[in-house]
């Protein structure tokens, strides 16, 4: 069953770099008593992802900010090594977006957003989707048909949501 509004984000554990190396993070630490965008994504340093998805969410992190969004977040079924080169090549880390990995597609199978895609050599993948998570609480989620296309889970639709 695939998560929507109203629903409650199930219990992952995340993996991120910090300034000692790769470190695992609850996705409850991170959304209890708190306003969180999350964005998810197939894969860091694709397509898409690298040229549409990441960028509105640069140019709008301020002001998901002026809303009173605690946190922007970008997840994507990578370890964190890749997801931490990802946000500096892009811009995404200085921007102050958070990049986190689901190394064993955990989260995002829970959520029922994975997808698999042979040719293209993507297995266990997200779908491409944006929520607003308030206290753990799904409240606005955009999902796209197609992992390919970034419009409704870009960070204008979205901030335009909330």
């Amino acid at each position: 069953m695939t998560i929507s509004v109203g629903d409650t984000l199930p219990e992952a554990t995340l993996a991120r770099m910090g300034d000692s190396g790769p470190e695992q993070v609850a996705l409850s630490e991170l959304t209890k008593g708190r306003k969180v965008v999350i964005f998810g994504l197939p894969g860091a340093y694709t397509g898409t992802c690298t040229t549409a998805h990441v960028p509105s969410f640069i140019r709008t992190r301020a002001g998901f900010a002026d809303k009173g969004v605690d946190e922007v977040i970008c997840l994507s079924v990578n370890d964190p090594f890749v997801m931490g080169a990802w946000g500096e090549a892009t811009g995404a880390t200085d921007a102050g977006i958070t990049m986190l990995g689901d190394p064993a597609a955990e989260l995002t199978k829970a959520m029922g957003l994975a997808f698999t895609a042979p040719p293209a050599g993507l297995y266990d993948r997200s779908k491409r989707y944006a929520m607003m998570v308030e206290d753990g609480t799904v409240k606005v989620l955009h999902l796209e048909e197609s992992p390919g296309v970034c419009e409704t889970s870009g960070g204008e639709a979205l901030l335009a949501a909330i």
